[in-house]
Formats: structure tokens, C-alpha cells, sequence
């Protein structure tokens, strides 16, 4: 028998009876069971990586409760890293959004709605265009035409869109239906 072998199975077998025990452990130390679960896969992931140092089977529960504790400590630390991080994010979001975002409400639905009518390559032009601020040759690049097939249709898309928006939305704070946009069929 090899000594691959013999590991693999001394392994095994530290695994079947401390899996439960270790899973308790961190599920009374969690908020989700979902974090229990992963606390317990790295902790078996540490074991199996440092199993020349575990101890012997008797005594390897409580190495296991020893790597499963740095292993909550991380788990906590990044927990809190990523609140911190979250919180610094929404901070930023309300300094740079300024405005109240609900008075473009009525204009977002009027062009949605508009866009959602254009043809799928001239929406996609647009958008990458005005949304993602790519240059045309970048959306050359995306889409796989030539630059100039993206100059005609930007153009092209605008004017279309430009019909069914319209230059005016009308006063902020009147929320446009999204069927209010005329079709050409109907003619403004």
C-alpha cells in the first residue's frame, strides 16, 4: 500500500467523523447556513493541505477546531472589509448621483420604450455607444462590422430614436406611459 494511499484514507476517515462536529460548530458561529458550509470546506481544505502537520487521528478534532476558528477569524474580517466597502460604495453612489434619480424616471421609461422598437443592431449601436461611452471603432470592434457600418447606423439610429422620443418629454414629474410613444405608423 503506498503511502499516497494510506494519506488519502487517514484523510477520509478524519473527515467522516468531524465533518458533523465542525459543521455545528460553525453554523453557531454564522448567520447563514451558506457561510457554515463554506467555513467548513476551507477548514477541510487547510486539513488537507497541511495534513502532515495534523495530528493524529484522536487528537485531530481539535486542530480542526483550532483551523476552523482562523478560518471563521477570516471569515468575519472579510465579512466586515465588505461592508465597509459596500457602505463607501453607496456613499460615492449618493455624492455623484447629485440629483434626485426619480426625476429622470418619466424620461428613462420614454426611452426604453423607444428603444425597444429599434432594430436590434441600431439599439445595440446606441447603447454602446451612449451607455458604455465606446467610440465607434470599439464598436467596430464588438459587434464585428466595419467602422463605417457603425457611423451610418449611429447616425441612422439617432434620427430613429429622435422620431420616437421626440425632442421634448415634457415637464419632470409626469410619468410618460410606456405605450404613450406614438409608433410611425400613427404619424405625430
Amino acid at each position: 500500500m503506498s503511502s499516497r494511499t494510506e494519506h488519502e484514507d487517514r484523510f477520509r476517515r478524519v473527515y467522516a467523523v468531524n465533518f458533523e462536529p465542525l459543521l455545528a460548530y460553525a453554523m453557531r458561529r454564522v448567520e447563514q447556513p451558506e457561510d457554515a458550509a463554506d467555513v467548513v470546506a476551507e477548514t477541510f481544505l487547510v486539513a488537507w493541505r497541511r495534513s502532515r502537520d495534523m495530528p493524529p487521528e484522536a487528537e485531530a478534532r481539535l486542530w480542526l477546531y483550532g483551523v476552523a476558528r482562523r478560518v471563521l477569524a477570516n471569515h468575519h474580517r472579510g465579512g466586515a472589509r465588505r461592508e465597509r466597502l459596500g457602505e463607501r460604495l453607496r456613499q460615492r453612489l449618493r455624492g455623484a448621483l447629485g440629483v434626485d434619480p426619480g426625476s429622470e424616471v418619466p424620461e428613462r421609461l420614454a426611452v426604453r420604450a423607444a428603444l425597444a422598437r429599434l432594430g436590434e443592431l441600431d439599439r445595440e449601436v446606441l447603447m454602446l455607444t451612449f451607455w458604455e461611452g465606446l467610440e465607434p471603432r470599439e464598436v467596430a470592434a464588438v459587434l464585428r462590422v466595419s467602422p463605417a457600418v457603425v457611423r451610418t447606423r449611429l447616425s441612422r439610429a439617432r434620427a430613429r430614436l429622435r422620431n420616437l422620443v421626440g425632442d421634448d418629454l415634457g415637464r419632470p414629474g409626469h410619468v410618460l406611459d410606456v405605450m404613450a410613444v406614438r409608433t410611425p405608423e400613427e404619424g405625430r
